[in-house]
């Protein structure tokens, strides 16, 4: 009894030691390490500053956040003002006919996307690198001016491509009145109703592409049919007939024909 109540007596002992020690620690070191800090805290180096009474100052960093805007938005202006809408919507709804709808890859089908949307566009890009960029680089014309010339090739472009029915219904909805010329048409009216023309044409021109394939469908599930065999899927005995019929046709060599003459 004796020796346990010693031990008992050591332990509280350490343990209001240990406590004395954590509070005397808990109230000297933030002044310590404030000291610390105070006396190792690096000598703030003045670095360049912009001053926003200089006009042309603020102006240049105007400019890059409207530089940085521009790029930041770069994927969706090549979705909405040139061929690329319709181009992956018909390669897209190819592939789904065929029945295969990994092959080919993701990958391949954008990148075909884009290289075939670089040949219908170079006429529109050559343009604007003629009478814009390069007039603005050479410091010949200011910026506004690069601006509109720029803008004009691809506005040609998109109405050209541009069902009158899809500008109107963009134009009503609006409450802008009737245009005289095209000209008058404004950007943001103009890039919406294009992008639905383009998804019109595209799904017209995957209908067409995919009666063929339906064909086969049809006459294999009629075989199968008619032979009995109603557990064995026509999907895997119309595959390689259709995969064997695009490739007599040269079908990649039709579709892309078509694609880039559809933009004529």
């Amino acid at each position: 009894m004796g020796a346990a109540r010693f031990v008992r007596g050591r332990r509280r002992h350490r343990t209001l030691l240990l406590a004395t020690a954590l509070a005397v620690a808990l109230v000297l070191l933030p002044g310590c390490a404030a000291e610390t800090t105070a006396n190792t805290q690096p000598a703030q180096v003045a670095g360049p500053t912009i001053n926003a009474q200089d006009p042309q100052n603020v102006s240049s960093a105007i400019q890059l956040l409207l530089l940085v805007t521009v790029l930041s938005l770069a994927p969706a202006i090549l979705v909405m003002v040139t061929s690329f809408t319709r181009i992956i919507v018909v390669l897209s709804l190819v592939r789904n006919a065929i029945g295969i709808p990994q092959l080919p890859p993701n990958q391949v089908l954008i990148g075909l996307a884009l290289f075939l949307t670089a040949f219908v566009m170079a006429p529109a890009i050559k343009t604007i690198n003629d009478e814009a960029v390069q007039p603005y680089l050479n410091g010949t014309i200011t910026q506004q001016e690069a601006y509109t010339r720029g803008e004009t090739p691809l506005r040609a472009f998109m109405l050209k491509q541009t069902r009158e029915q899809d500008l109107g219904l963009f134009l009503k909805l609006s409450n802008q009145p009737k245009p005289e010329t095209v000209d008058d048409v404004p950007t943001y009216v103009l890039v919406p109703a294009f992008t639905i023309s383009e998804l019109k044409t595209a799904f017209q021109m995957g209908f067409v592409m995919f009666v063929p394939f339906l064909i086969i469908d049809l006459i294999i599930s009629s075989a199968l049919l008619s032979m009995g065999m109603m557990m064995l899927p026509p999907v895997i005995v119309s595959l390689p007939f259709k995969i064997l019929l695009f490739v007599l046709v040269d079908g990649w060599y039709l579709i892309v024909g078509s694609l880039v003459g559809s933009f004529a």
